[in-house]
């Protein structure tokens, strides 16, 4: 059954075990957080910080690797990011303090960094236009199965042999992945062996890479109007993804006073929830293409799925009891599964050959966001004594970011003549 399944969508398979592996090692932390404050006598503020220390270093180095992908292929970018992320998720578990965290979580994002600018670039060359959708979708996916298999391994092995023990079998798991990686993946279909060559003429006449067209400098880029209504809109969205994975799982158990096997109950949940919602967000989006236009089917997805979100996070803030809190927040991330996906299909309609350095300059300004969450969330919960007043802050920011979507034009391509960033209509 195997050999009938196209190669592009064993390529998927692995971006999708790519991300799984992502959310399963960024979300440790936050799973064993409470364990870790105690340890340390961390305050939420200090945590905070520690959190914030990943986000930054992945904002920093996002552009420089997504522009490295475009120039050098990504299959080189993925081995050096598993490698250097596992070395320093296995290092995660030596931390003897709140300096060494922090130092130890930063040099983690930058092994991480450029991860998803990087799938766009293997989407970009290896999927025909009308697959971007469900592709991306399954790259979305990774993520929620990362993060909702993370509490049901990562508990369990932090309850018998301490909160370090996880970080040191999520390391080793890397290592498998880059084994793999490296003896079987190629950045090109014509390069990959035993695939057809129906299936690679099938896949370069349909795809969004070009050989005809130039790399563009990232400068250059941010020069653009559409670019940068992309990327505070994601800036925004990333309050609510970095809240549900770095934030949530202490927010349950010392704000809404959960077990640890109750919040691991509710994490799983929330993210199984948001599988559906990649899945419900993906079909949707693809069907209104086709229906309605790039346009439409781009913006509505993307604006009614984080609108819905940042609804159900103040609904959350609001509503005394805990069951029906967990009930919103299960609800909000599916809602945000729906809508957040199409970003990234944005980031290859406008940029082609330069998905890469494209995605990296969005997600530098998504992880900005979640850098300005980790920090803001605990120093509010340390004033206020109060988790829910954070709540509202990510419900607005989530609501800005859903009208941001009005201003993003997926039909107007980033090219360079002369020195100037000029709309190229594109089409579909």
């Amino acid at each position: 059954m195997l050999q009938k399944l196209p190669y592009r969508y064993r390529v998927l398979a692995l971006l999708c075990s790519l991300t799984t592996l992502t959310y399963l090692d960024r979300i440790c932390i936050s799973i064993v957080g409470v364990r870790i404050k105690s340890e340390f006598a961390l305050t939420n503020g200090q945590f905070g910080w520690v959190l914030a220390s990943f986000s930054l270093a992945y904002a920093l180095f996002e552009i420089p690797s997504g522009i490295l992908g475009d120039k050098i292929g990504p299959k080189a970018l993925f081995i050096r990011i598993v490698l250097l992320w596992s070395l320093f998720t296995a290092l995660t578990g030596l931390a003897t303090g709140l300096f060494s965290l922090i130092l130890i979580r930063f040099l983690f994002g930058v092994g991480e960094s450029g991860t998803y600018p990087n799938c766009m670039i293997v989407i970009s060359r290896w999927f025909p236009v009308q697959e971007i959708g469900r592709s991306l979708t399954w790259v979305g996916i990774g993520s929620q199965i990362g993060s909702a298999i993370a509490p049901l391994i990562i508990i369990p092995i932090a309850v018998s042999f301490g909160w370090r023990a996880p970080f040191y079998v999520n390391a080793a798991i890397g290592v498998i992945w880059v084994i793999i990686c490296y003896t079987w993946f190629q950045n090109f279909p014509a390069q990959m062996k035993k695939i057809s060559p129906k299936e690679v003429q099938y896949i370069e006449s349909n795809c969004r890479f070009s050989n005809s067209h130039h790399h563009i400098p990232w400068k250059v880029i941010l020069r653009n109007r559409n670019l940068w209504a992309l990327m505070l809109m994601y800036f925004c969205c990333q309050w609510a993804n970095y809240f549900f994975v770095a934030w949530m799982p202490v927010y349950l158990v010392e704000g809404k006073h959960f077990s640890e096997n109750g919040m691991k109950n509710i994490v799983f949940t929330l993210f199984i929830v948001g599988i559906i919602g990649f899945l419900v967000g993906g079909f949707a989006g693809d069907l209104l293409v086709r229906r309605k236009g790039l346009c439409f089917g781009r913006r509505f997805v993307g604006m009614f799925g984080l609108g819905i979100c940042g609804l159900l996070i103040f609904l959350a803030a609001i509503l005394p009891q805990s069951n029906l809190v967990a009930f919103c927040l299960i609800a909000a991330n599916g809602f945000f599964s729906f809508g957040v996906m199409v970003s990234y299909a944005v980031c290859t309609d406008i940029g082609r050959n330069n998905a890469g350095t494209v995605t990296g300059a969005m997600n530098f300004f998504g992880q900005m966001g979640a850098f300005f969450l980790a920090i803001i969330f605990g120093k509010i919960v340390d004033v206020t004594h109060n988790f829910d007043y954070p709540l509202f802050v990510v419900a607005l920011v989530m609501l800005t970011g859903s009208l941001l979507w009005l201003a993003i034009d997926p039909l107007k391509q980033v090219s360079l003549k002369e020195d100037v960033i000029k709309p190229v209509i594109l089409n579909v």
